[in-house]
């Protein structure tokens, strides 16, 4: 028997989802009951033994987390609970942190520290084979070194990819070379996948979600207006057309400021099958930061215009702000 840990840094692994979400021509997320199963294999193969002696006997996810106050808008509480969900149901250990602010922005602080010695002590007492390491900062290096000093072999997946944010600014993930260098088994898992999805891989191909994400909220029936008014207090449901799109955000046409919205404030349909000038129903919400956004977004056909409707151009007021993303 070949004993399996797996150890997930969860920032590092949600943005890996999310390129494969918005950025990928897959369109789907990374399944993690179909990354378990690709997991066994690859170890099975590394160690040439049957795939039926690659267990995962462990596994531990490791992030930051805002608190049920400050997440206080449905829509991230419902995010939160749904991961919580699919972990408890894969048998992963969740480790949270508190989110802490630093300069105005949300950092994670001591989520490697706290994922390095869980990994250590654990495969000191449960005796690891292999440790499958699902991470790309440097900062792991030392658990790796000691890792292999107690002879648990590290495989790391690691990805290496670019795109260009909404912001239009270019987004880098890489591993680092240190930890490449030191680990037993580095996997590249973006040539691998790239790989099997052109040759029509079944294991490669169950590494995706296939099916839609649930929805947060129910569907609502709200009185539509014949065209784009001012935001409304919170609660007001409100039509008007998609201004920008880009990279899982977007903008719906809202004067005096257009309204801000992520993928996660979908309340029905992908995300990915919206484009810009479509119609879409929103309510209006607030962020964080205490500022209007557009919530409950969903599809939906262009309203019959009145004889003398006029849209202007409300591009000058477009907002330029996003949510923070872990």
């Amino acid at each position: 028997m070949i004993r399996i840990g797996v150890f997930y840094d969860g920032n590092y692994f949600l943005k890996i989802s999310d390129y494969y979400y918005f950025q990928h021509d897959r369109k789907a997320r990374i399944s993690l009951e179909g990354l378990h199963e690709f997991i066994r294999h690859q170890v099975a193969e590394e160690e040439d033994v049957d795939v039926r002696l690659a267990q995962i006997t462990d596994s531990h996810f490791f992030r930051g987390r805002l608190s049920a106050t400050e997440a206080r808008d449905k829509d991230r509480l419902f995010h939160d609970r749904l991961l919580d969900d699919i972990l408890m149901n894969l048998g992963v250990t969740t480790h949270y942190m508190p989110l802490k602010t630093r300069d105005g922005r949300l950092q994670e602080k001591g989520i490697d520290v706290w994922l390095a010695l869980e990994a250590l002590e654990l495969a000191m007492h449960k005796s690891f084979d292999v440790i499958v390491l699902i991470a790309g900062d440097s900062d792991y290096v030392p658990l790796i070194k000691k890792l292999n000093t107690v002879g648990t072999r590290v495989m790391l997946l690691n990805w290496d990819f670019k795109y260009v944010d909404f912001k239009g600014e270019n987004r880098v993930t890489r591993a680092s070379q240190q930890l490449l260098e030191h680990v037993t088994y580095p996997t590249q898992m973006h040539d691998i996948i790239d790989q099997g999805l052109s040759s029509g891989d079944e294991l490669i191909e169950s590494l995706f979600v296939n099916t839609p994400e649930p929805v947060a909220f129910p569907a609502v029936k709200p009185v539509r207006p014949t065209g784009p008014t001012a935001a409304g207090p919170v609660g007001t449901v409100g039509i008007s057309t998609i201004k920008n799109l880009k990279n899982g955000f977007g903008f719906v046409v809202m004067p005096p400021n257009n309204l801000f919205f992520s993928y996660a404030d979908m309340a029905e349909g992908d995300f990915n099958d919206l484009h810009e000038g479509d119609w879409v129903e929103f309510t209006v919400g607030r962020n964080h930061r205490d500022e209007d956004c557009a919530r409950q977004v969903r599809k939906v056909p262009a309203p019959e215009m009145e004889e003398g409707d006029e849209y202007g151009d409300e591009a000058e007021h477009e907002s330029i702000d996003s949510p923070d993303r872990l």
